[in-house]
Parts: C-alpha cells; sequence; structure tokens
C-alpha cells in the first residue's frame, strides 16, 4: 500500500498568504487559518507548520502552541462533514453521550465515543466527529453541529433525520 503525501500550500500561495498578514496584528493565526482553508481535508500538515514557521520568522514551538492550543485548527486530516456533539453538562444530562454512539450506527460505521480521543475520522473521510465542551445553547440540549449547521433539541430521532439528509448529500 502506498502512503500519500500531505497536502502542503504551494510556495507561491503561502508566500501571497504571508504576505497579506505580514506585520499585522496576529498575522500568525491568520496565516495558519487560511492555509488551512486551502487544504481540501482541512488540516496543517507538519510540512506547512514548517513553511509558515520560516516565512513568518516564528519559532517552530510557537507556531505548534498556537495550532494545539485553538481547536479550529487540525493536526490530522478531516472528513467531508463535520459533526460536533455538545458534551457540556445540559447536553451530557440530555442523552449526548447516546448521541455520539449512535452518529456511527447510522452513518454505517463502528464507532464509540472515548473521551481520552475526542476527534474521530473515518477510514474514507467520509466523516470527522467531534466534541465541545459547550454551544452555550444549554437551554435547547441536547445541540449538534453538522458542517456548521446548528441543531437544537437533537434526540435519536432527530439526530437520524438529520444524518440521513447528510449522508445522501
Amino acid at each position: 500500500m502506498e502512503a500519500t503525501k500531505p497536502y502542503v500550500v504551494a510556495e507561491r500561495i503561502l508566500d501571497t498568504i504571508v504576505e497579506k498578514h505580514k506585520e499585522r496584528p496576529g498575522m500568525l493565526l491568520s496565516t495558519l487559518e487560511e492555509a488551512q482553508e486551502l487544504n481540501p481535508q482541512k488540516y496543517l500538515p507538519v510540512e506547512t507548520l514548517v513553511q509558515v514557521s520560516s516565512k513568518l520568522r516564528v519559532p517552530l514551538t510557537q507556531v505548534y502552541s498556537v495550532v494545539t492550543f485553538y481547536s479550529f485548527f487540525n493536526l490530522k486530516p478531516q472528513g467531508k462533514h463535520t459533526i460536533v456533539v455538545c458534551r457540556g453538562t445540559a447536553c451530557h444530562t440530555k442523552g449526548s453521550r447516546d448521541l455520539l454512539n449512535n452518529v456511527g450506527q447510522v452513518l454505517g460505521f463502528r464507532y464509540e465515543y472515548d473521551e481520552t480521543e475526542p476527534t474521530y475520522t473515518t477510514p474514507d473521510n467520509e466523516f470527522t466527529i467531534k466534541t465541545v465542551a459547550c454551544f452555550g445553547q444549554c437551554a435547547q440540549a441536547s445541540v449538534i453541529s453538522i458542517d456548521g449547521t446548528i441543531h437544537s433539541n437533537v434526540n435519536a430521532q432527530k439526530l437520524l433525520k438529520i444524518l440521513k439528509k447528510v449522508k445522501v448529500s
């Protein structure tokens, strides 16, 4: 089996991104965000982190610290569809853990939520399942986000309807 090379932003494109943000407040965050968005798998491979470090003249340790601090950044390839399930207290008491475990069943793959590994991407890179501490919509628990769209008062039946639509698209 041949290993696939990670997508790395082309040098000239990264130069354009760096030039746009250079010497501005938040230049590192803005550069990383744009580089990640250009990656079809929405993540930052080590090669891109090294390039950004070099071009911005920022220590690689600082780049890595920023990427690992902000949950928006990904160090692993992400799926075509992203499912985020709230694990806050209100959502937990309304069954968000069961929702997490139901996602795999509904979509046809084996998945069981593991608190030590809160992000899971299917081998075919079709789906990424993540958790978040809180969406700030506790009164509408359980709350999930699918491809950036927030869904409130989600139970097993509603999850099934939502995921059927995602699976078809």
